[in-house]
């Protein structure tokens, strides 16, 4: 039976289908809808447990900690909250704390403007947090991918052990449509790996340590290989989920979109080909690669200024066209001109 469901609704239900039991966060748009979700979810059900923190610090803080005490855990921000938990999040890269931080994108840089989309996070997402590591990032564009990939994205994390970035942006977060859930193809949610806090002789710290938590910081050699394992989990966790959407046409130019902006490209597919990454990081490298082979024309369009191009541009060895959509306003009618202009060709056809 279908449903009106938004973006951030289907991720909390998604959420929850995977096993989650424990939320902290602080109210921020476009996301607060997730965590008044939480907070009536915790007044119904025992078993799942809400933090309302003083702020995104102590929220980020508290969802680490309480992967380690053995809870699925998960928080929702925007921009500027992201930008305060990124220590915790480097913090549970160390501890290897299986957690999803849910950052649905708005204009920046600061406050900004609250209420307006964006997707000018992307590299903060790859590099916001110091420190050697490795991050999995999914991006959806429709309610029922938030709700698919929420499964995706507690999977991932607790087959990495580390933090998954769940990317959004305020237009998918708020975009409301039907959604049968019993429908939608779900794997099973896979289970906690280890043992809790508090059990067993482990001890968790920030600093570099051993497999026993015993710190280590005077032997460069417990961190090499500390960094090793953890690229190669990574590596072999990412290879489960090479998540993308490709339409190919008999034409010479290839766009590339996530998130709300593949959905205003949508109506340009049926006369370009189209690529859409789903899973942001790592990087889709090979299939990027495979699918920009033999077009003239490369073009990416994106709601900041060309972050995700230049990750396209490393990946298959080529300069690309950049469209970037500024301001908070995501349409159809801001990409006809500019992309005229790469491509020399009317559009009145298609726009």
């Amino acid at each position: 039976m279908k449903t009106l469901l938004g973006g951030n609704d289907a991720f909390f239900q998604g959420a929850l289908r995977a096993g989650a039991n424990y939320f902290a966060g602080y109210p921020i748009s476009p996301t607060t809808e997730i965590l008044t979700l939480a907070a009536e979810r915790a007044e119904e059900q025992q078993d799942f447990h809400f933090l309302q923190a003083e702020d995104e610090i102590a929220a980020a803080i508290a969802v680490v900690s309480a992967s380690l005490a053995g809870a699925k855990a998960f928080t929702a921000t925007s921009g500027p909250g992201f930008s305060l938990m990124q220590e915790a999040i480097s913090w549970g890269y160390r501890v290897e704390a299986p957690t999803v931080f849910f950052e649905s994108q708005r204009v920046g840089p600061s406050t900004g403007a609250p209420t307006f989309p964006a997707q000018e996070d992307i590299l903060q997402a790859m590099h916001g947090a110091h420190g050697t590591y490795y991050p999995l990032a999914f991006y959806p564009n429709s309610p029922a991918e938030c709700y698919t990939l929420a499964v995706t994205a507690f999977n991932a994390a607790e087959e990495a052990m580390q933090p998954v970035i769940f990317l959004c942006d305020g237009y998918v977060s708020h975009l409301y449509e039907p959604v049968d859930l019993e429908a939608l193809e779900i794997p099973p949610a896979v289970p906690r790996s280890r043992p809790p806090l508090g059990t067993g002789k482990r001890h968790f710290t920030g600093i570099a340590a051993d497999e026993e938590g015993i710190p280590r910081t005077g032997n460069p050699q417990v961190q090499e290989a500390w960094v090793r394992k953890v690229k190669k989990r990574n590596e072999e966790v990412a290879k489960r989920y090479p998540l993308y959407e490709y339409k190919e046409r008999d034409s010479d130019t290839l766009l590339i979109s996530y998130g709300s902006t593949s959905r205003v490209v949508a109506p340009l597919q049926e006369r370009f080909s189209h690529f859409r990454p789903i899973r942001i990081f790592p990087v889709l490298k090979e299939e990027l690669r495979k699918a920009c082979e033999g077009y003239e024309h490369i073009v990416v369009l994106e709601a900041n200024d060309g972050q995700y191009a230049m990750l396209v541009e490393h990946a298959i060895g080529r300069e690309v066209e950049k469209i970037p959509l500024l301001g908070g306003k995501i349409s159809l009618s801001r990409i006809k001109e500019p992309l005229k202009e790469v491509l020399g060709v009317e559009l009145e056809d298609v726009l």
